[in-house]
């Protein structure tokens, strides 16, 4: 009995309120931390006082980094700003970043899957020199055609848009760099869904699978083939020193062919040569020459392209208006070939 009223006198004392005196504090638990004490400052190492900003330059380099950031706003922001600190620089001088440095960290964002990224792509491009992107044609040329052969239909669209303007701006550097001929007129015919094969049993399924789709995209139709046109037209046309040539007035001996021996006005003039590249494959060739080109296309392209034209004209509409523009680029720049291989 004792030891029970024992154990019932320990449980009271579990929940009994300790009497405190008048004027006496509730005691202080044993983990209480003392937080009565005041700091007059606050010293931190290695702060900064600096009230300069950060240079320009610094601040370029800064957002040519972010053109890579995962978040699609920040590298459409960072883009924006290159661009408008390119087209607001002083007349004459070079760029905040050499084109070399430039081109292959923006060039990627053709395959971007933002269209606003891509429209501001665009416009930055359209802001740098054409002098400077012209010596660098080669990587713009292989990014044009990894765009418009992209299985996105948005992104072959964005990167049609960069091919006009390329050939706007700089067709005959276009055409005339390796591979800039045969590849790319391979990516847009692909990009048609055209077979490069001219057997009966490779052309018998496609007005069923590519015009003939009921609910298919006619104004996507149109652009490729108006984009393919306009390529077949620049890499076809005269020459414009061949028209300089004609106009220009003949001269006697020793002035005759005076312009043969000028200095070429290409940065890489003996590019074409291949003297220290690899061993160049047939696709890969440098066709500074427009009947070089002509001997391509007629033993390569044209057949394919005469095939596909006899699909695309049963459309009507847009798509054959776009079908006939690209039979009389066709027709325009071969009627003068003769038909011999020059190379």
């Amino acid at each position: 009995m004792g030891s029970s009223a024992k154990k019932k006198k320990d449980k009271k004392k579990d929940f009994q309120k300790p009497k405190l005196k008048v004027g006496k504090a509730r005691p202080k638990p044993a983990n209480f931390t003392d937080t009565s004490f005041k700091s007059k400052a606050i010293v931190l190492n290695q702060q900064s006082i600096s009230t300069s900003a950060p240079s320009a330059s610094s601040q370029f380099s800064h957002h040519l980094s972010l053109v890579t950031s995962k978040n699609d706003s920040q590298r459409r922001d960072s883009l924006s700003y290159l661009t408008t600190a390119i087209a607001t620089r002083p007349t004459n001088t070079p760029l905040q970043q050499p084109a070399s440095i430039l081109l292959p960290k923006i060039l990627p964002l053709t395959l971007d899957i933002s269209n606003g990224v891509r429209a501001q792509l665009l416009s930055l491009l359209r802001a740098l020199p054409l002098g400077d992107i012209e010596d660098h044609v080669g990587l713009v040329s292989l990014w044009l055609r990894t765009g418009i052969t992209h299985l996105a239909v948005a992104i072959r669209s964005s990167t049609m848009d960069m091919l006009l303007w390329a050939i706007g701006c700089f067709s005959d550097a276009l055409v005339s760099c390796a591979g800039g001929w045969v590849k790319t007129l391979k990516a847009l015919i692909v990009m048609q869904g055209w077979p490069m094969e001219t057997s009966p049993q490779a052309w018998s399924s496609i007005t069923t699978t590519t015009f003939g789709k009921p609910g298919s995209d006619t104004k996507a139709l149109a652009k490729s083939l108006n984009t393919m046109a306009s390529f077949v037209e620049a890499g076809l046309h005269e020459d414009r020193q061949e028209q300089e040539q004609e106009q220009s007035p003949r001269w006697g001996w020793p002035l005759n062919n005076v312009e043969q021996h000028m200095i070429s006005r290409r940065s890489n003039c003996f590019a074409r040569l291949n003297l220290f590249g690899p061993p160049p494959d047939e696709e890969s060739q440098i066709l500074e020459d427009r009947v070089d080109r002509q001997s391509v296309f007629a033993k390569r392209f044209q057949k394919p392209i005469e095939l596909g034209l006899q699909v695309a004209r049963q459309e009507g509409g847009d798509v054959g208006r776009a079908s006939a523009r690209l039979r009389k680029a066709v027709e325009n720049g071969m009627k003068d070939y003769d038909g011999l291989d020059y190379q």
